[in-house]
């Protein structure tokens, strides 16, 4: 784990909550660590919102698994949607977040209401190269790790949980996945204020993170 948060008014005691962006490339362990984060913090302290919310509805284009639909390019995210949702539970009020089907490509018309937490994390592989969200974060970490690492992981994932099959899977991640992970994904690095490399102990960078917020008088 190299680097270290800046200080922030929310940390410090402020009255607002915490938004804490966790970024890196596709199966970088990210969405585990939101989830370790979430379950220590507990459901009354911490509330997850996903990147991939908020996918623009691509059921007219989506042709295959490793089509012509680049799920991992920026334009790809609705980004000004995401940062009026951020923006909003920054200031305690409680937002309807898209459901996004990702056997039909399409948005749900269900909604998931979040309510404001005192931590909001938000986990996403764009999160910090989009400057309107960007700027939204008190933390932000990015999980730096080996591209076959993240293959592994991405192939299980969307086999098991997105109904995709492992060619597609591959073919997606040679054409699309590892192209904007070298253009977009990997560059925003220089906007994290730390970077953890897999391998290094997630359970110690928890502990370092609930010591953090244990300052704050929400946290026991």
């Amino acid at each position: 784990m190299t680097g270290s948060t800046k200080p922030n008014k929310s940390t410090a005691g402020g009255a607002g909550p915490v938004l804490v962006g966790l970024a890196g490339g596709s199966g970088s362990g990210k969405t585990f660590f939101a989830s370790a984060l979430a379950h220590s913090l507990g459901p009354k302290r911490c509330s997850i919102v996903y990147q991939d919310s908020f996918y623009f509805d691509q059921s007219a284009r989506f042709d295959r698994d490793g089509g012509s639909v680049n799920f991992d390019h920026p334009d790809a995210i609705d980004f000004s949607l995401l940062a009026k949702c951020l923006t909003a539970l920054k200031a305690n009020r409680a937002v309807q977040i898209p459901i996004y089907d990702f056997v039909t490509h399409s948005r749900k018309k269900e909604t998931e209401l979040v309510e404001p937490k005192p931590v909001i994390v938000v986990d996403g592989i764009l999160i910090f190269h989009n400057s309107l969200v960007r700027e939204l974060f008190d933390e932000r970490v990015f999980f730096a790790t080996p591209e076959d690492l993240r293959f592994r992981r991405r192939l299980a994932r969307d086999v098991r949980e997105r109904g995709r099959t492992p060619d597609g899977v591959r073919e997606q991640f040679l054409k699309q996945v590892k192209p904007m992970h070298d253009t977009y994904v990997e560059p925003s690095k220089a906007h994290a204020h730390t970077c953890v490399h897999d391998g290094e102990a997630v359970d110690s960078f928890l502990k370092d993170y609930l010591a953090k917020f244990s300052q704050v008088a929400f946290v026991p």
